[in-house]
């Protein structure tokens, strides 16, 4: 199941049957309404598409898209036409309304099926996998925002680099960094360091941590790695 929206708008009620039926297999959330009138005291604004029918009654469809487009509520809502008019001037009207996509009546539930996951694709913003804030092993919190870390409960003072020699090795336990490695993502904006720096700076981390430190392992020819235990 997904969380779309989709109202269908056409005064063949069994045609909006059809569509809502296979919409809904498709696991879209579908409502109907056989008049724009009818569409028009719905909130409109909840829907992520709209499946609009040109020729209808008194306000036809591309009246009421008209009418949605100058509306800031309802402005976003994508808007597929369907139309048994098929002439270049209709087509041409219904874009410059606005319209994301238009389909010809007769057409196949399979067409259908393939312009609205078309244009939800192109509508509908991605939603990012949100990044932790905080990462966490035992009693040890490392919190990404305010570049801290604490250990039972009390801050643990550290470096930039310390800390970022910590946020890498935490994001990737039992993952081995060669000297090059960490060299490279935490003085990546540096000109010339030492191997042995970051032999130093492993060594201050370590102690600062206490009984954490040993899960900072050394791979002896390969480098640095953090260890659950």
């Amino acid at each position: 199941m997904n969380d779309y929206r989709i109202l269908v708008v056409d005064d063949e009620e069994d045609l909006c049957e059809i569509l809502k039926f296979n919409l809904e297999n498709e696991g879209y959330e579908v409502d109907t309404a056989n008049s724009a009138e009818e569409a028009l005291k719905m909130n409109i604004a909840g829907y992520h598409l709209l499946l609009l029918d040109v020729m209808m009654g008194e306000i036809s469809g591309f009246k009421m898209a008209s009418m949605l487009k100058k509306e800031k509520r309802t402005a976003h809502v994508p808007i597929i036409f369907i139309t048994a008019k098929d002439t270049e001037n209709d087509t041409v009207t219904g874009f410059n309304l606005g319209a994301d996509d238009y389909i010809s009546k007769p057409f196949s539930l399979r067409e259908v099926s393939a312009r609205v996951k078309a244009v939800l694709r192109r509508t509908q913003p991605v939603e990012k996998e949100r990044m932790p804030e905080q990462i966490t092993y035992k009693t040890l919190v490392l919190d990404i925002v305010k570049k801290k870390v604490c250990i039972d409960g009390e801050e643990i003072p550290l470096t930039k680099k310390e800390f970022e020699i910590l946020l890498l090795l935490l994001q990737n336990k039992g993952r081995v960094f060669s000297r090059e490695d960490i060299l490279g993502r935490v003085w990546s904006d540096e000109v010339y360091v030492l191997d042995r720096t970051i032999d130093v700076n492993i060594t201050r981390l370590r102690k600062k941590i206490g009984n954490y430190g040993k899960c900072i392992v050394t791979r002896l020819g390969y480098g640095y790695c953090f260890e659950a235990e």
